[in-house]
């Protein structure tokens, strides 16, 4: 009997902490569900200030055959890469979040880019943002580009839709294909390929000719070995995808030719390249071969050649791209179209490279979330200009230059001269 009373005084001890921690638990959830609805609407306010950016002649885009968005211009044609945004969308990360936000505008608002194409990481929705929801954070962006009036688009990151995040890969792309939306112009791609954010945006000159396409390609997320993302073990760009990009090159470069030969000889402009459409290509995870090119420059020891436009602030590996290779770079060099690739993931790093003839370059995160603090060296835009599809220039902008208004978030930066 006594042991019986005994084992009854456990169970009910047991049962008593159990209660306890449940209640906790649930005391905290309730906690976050308030904090963050509050903290939403705070957010959706404070987005809400940021009116549109005023442009001169702001381009618009129209849908062509093959149902891609074109802009028609003689003249050039800005697009500015933003990547690694990072907004966690909790009550946690309310200060990171506006720091952020104001980055993005304040960049926009004195850049008035013809496009803007976010290279991935839109959302940072982990456990310590305080919500799993990775759709308030796709709806913070959404709504503040919206506000601003520029046009833009996105390709995904790996932490746009993590395992444990309440919305996967495919529920996001559908965030980003809504139809109220005036300025996104985003599409997922052809649904029997891999991947969610597949798709071309070109630029035509009024005779027609397609002078430059931009591809976004999805590099995808992790693989099935590492599905929670603990090991970097990320995926690559699939067979399917790059059967479809082959497609879609060969396809304007043929249409390409048959107008520019169906032209009077005195319209034809002397310099285009009819052998191949140009175009530039965006993603979120670094090819294999920005780690081969840092690698033989590493070997060479002329990395510093090469950090004139950018720096290296990744340890360890440095380039943390794909473990497992793909045909990628080598149907790029066999179509000599994609003169360039842009890409982020790797927060820290804003080198580039020329390899084998295609120009590789990492963008400037906006990150406030896994990088907090940081030097502010890796803040910024990437600017491309490009005119006629034979014309192109890249600019790397540091968002604490002087050249934005930003926003006093305790970064002491003394620039170098190269952001100057």
């Amino acid at each position: 009997m006594q042991n019986e009373a005994k084992k009854r005084c456990i169970w009910k001890k047991l049962l008593i902490i159990f209660s306890i921690i449940l209640g906790a638990i649930i005391a905290l959830a309730v906690v976050a569900i308030i904090a963050n609805s509050i903290h939403r609407g705070n957010m959706e306010n404070y987005i809400d200030s940021y009116g549109k950016v005023e442009y001169e002649n702001q381009l618009s885009p129209t849908l062509d055959e093959k149902g891609n968005f074109s802009f028609t211009t003689d003249g050039e044609f800005r697009v500015m890469q933003l990547t690694d945004v990072h907004l966690g969308g909790g009550f946690l990360f309310g200060d990171g979040d506006k720091k952020a936000l104001h980055a993005v505008a304040a960049m926009v608002a004195r850049e008035k880019p013809d496009l803007v194409i976010v290279t991935g990481d839109i959302s940072f929705a982990v456990p310590w943002s305080g919500t799993l929801d990775n759709s308030i954070a796709h709806g913070y962006f959404k709504r503040l580009m919206e506000n601003l009036g520029v046009y833009w688009t996105v390709t995904f990151g790996n932490h746009d839709s993590e395992k444990y995040n309440y919305h996967n890969r495919t529920a996001v792309a559908e965030m980003y294909s809504d139809e109220t939306l005036e300025y996104c112009l985003f599409s997922s791609g052809p649904s029997e390929i891999f991947g969610e954010s597949n798709h071309i945006i070109t630029v035509k000159n009024s005779l027609g000719l397609v002078t430059d396409a931009f591809v976004m390609i999805d590099s995808n997320a992790y693989t099935d070995k590492d599905i929670f993302g603990l090991g970097w073990d990320y995926d690559n760009v699939h067979e399917d995808q790059i059967d479809w990009y082959r497609e879609n090159i060969e396809y304007y470069t043929e249409k390409n030719l048959a107008l520019y030969n169906s032209l009077d000889e005195s319209h034809r402009p002397s310099d285009f390249n009819t052998d191949a459409v140009r175009s530039f290509m965006y993603m979120h995870i670094p090819p294999e071969e920005m780690l081969h090119a840092y690698n033989e420059a590493a070997a060479k020891g002329d990395i510093a050649d090469h950090t004139k436009y950018g720096i290296v602030g990744e340890e360890g590996l440095v380039v943390y791209c794909s473990q497992y290779p793909d045909e990628l770079f080598e149907t790029i060099l066999d179509l000599d179209s994609t003169k360039g690739i842009f890409f982020g993931h790797d927060h820290l790093n804003s080198l580039r490279f020329s390899y084998r003839g295609v120009l590789l370059s990492y963008g400037y995160s906006i990150d406030y979330s896994a990088y907090a603090g940081g030097t502010g060296y890796q803040r910024g835009c990437a600017m491309l200009t490009v005119k006629g599809g034979v014309e192109s220039k890249l600019e790397h902008l540091n968002y604490y230059s002087g050249r934005y208004e930003s926003l006093d978030d305790g970064t002491d930066l003394t620039l170098p001269d190269l952001y100057n």
